[in-house]
């Protein structure tokens, strides 16, 4: 089989996250030590005692999720070598994906996305935001309904994540607007999410122009594997476009279905979720249900893959 790797974003954390694992494969802590001497504070043991709050910040979330991947795959490959033929991260999960290709090494990558959570907040501190998931209509629709209930706020499709499930965001009245005139539509569900930033959306581009300045002075290399990225659902032709492409991301959406349909076009019929979570895992099975999925994210699964 072909196999992709998969790199889960915001949302995938828990407190307690990969515990089960550790007490097994204690060599996890070593990739928490090393991104806790990046950032200044012990990851894991925010990671796994919180409080909750802390964790869910934007500005941990990121670094925390991003670690705990990054423990998986190095985990994966010193117990089970996996050839990859390429790997492909859900937003946040993109730069997980750098790191495991060695686009950037995971103190860079830690730092990055904790700036990146910073700037994400202050891009709309004091601004009512909201993101929903739309389920049961065709993308177009979504986009048509967002496009005619935004008047002269912001409110658009940000994460075409599988076939009828579309993530809407931007100001919280018009996502009211647009949750509204998705169910007349024939939404099956339209449901706020509770999360306290508006990824994707065209309000995000203050953050993107600041994260601009920051990516100059990081040095990328070339990736050991190709990266699918999500504003094209493609792999960048080179350095210069891949850092494009991820300043974009933060104002574009995220094409997570065609991101899965153009690995099964290079013959990846096969999928490691590496990562807290099992959301990437359901979304490759609505994509296509033949397709082979692995989850990393408990002990069980992860020990059943390593057989």
């Amino acid at each position: 089989m072909t196999t992709a790797i998969l790199f889960p974003g915001q949302g995938s954390q828990s407190l307690g996250m990969l515990a089960d694992i550790c007490d097994i494969y204690p060599q996890i802590k070593d990739t928490f030590q090393e991104a806790s001497d990046a950032l200044g504070y012990d990851l894991w043991q925010v990671s796994q005692e919180g409080p909750e709050e802390r964790l869910n910040s934007t500005e941990v979330t990121q670094p925390a999720i991003l670690t705990a991947s990054i423990s998986l795959w190095r985990l994966l490959q010193s117990v089970n070598p996996v050839e990859a033929k390429c790997f492909a991260g859900h937003s946040l999960g993109e730069y997980s994906a750098l790191v495991a290709a060695g686009v950037i090494d995971l103190a860079t990558g830690v730092k990055l996305v904790e700036q990146r959570g910073q700037l994400m907040q202050k891009a709309v501190k004091g601004r009512e935001t909201a993101m929903a998931a739309v389920l049961g209509l065709e993308d177009q629709v979504v986009v048509d309904v967002c496009r005619d209930s935004a008047l002269d706020e912001c409110v658009e499709a940000v994460n075409f994540n599988c076939p009828g499930q579309v993530v809407i965001a931007g100001d919280a009245a018009a996502v009211d607007r647009a949750i509204g005139g998705l169910k007349q539509a024939g939404a099956k569900r339209a449901i706020k999410l509770a999360v306290s930033v508006p990824s994707h959306c065209a309000l995000m581009k203050p953050a993107a122009d600041l994260l601009a300045e920051t990516l100059e002075s990081v040095a990328l290399n070339e990736p050991s594997i190709p990266v699918i990225q999500n504003v094209n659902a493609a792999v960048p032709s080179g350095l210069d476009e891949l850092k494009a492409n991820l300043i974009k991301q933060l104002y574009s959406s995220v094409l997570w279905t065609q991101s899965v349909q153009s690995m099964a076009g290079l013959g990846v019929d096969r999928f490691y979720e590496c990562g807290p979570g099992k959301v990437l895992a359901g979304l490759v099975k609505k994509v296509d249900r033949s397709f082979d999925v692995v989850c990393l994210s408990d002990l069980a699964a992860w020990q059943s893959s390593a057989e």
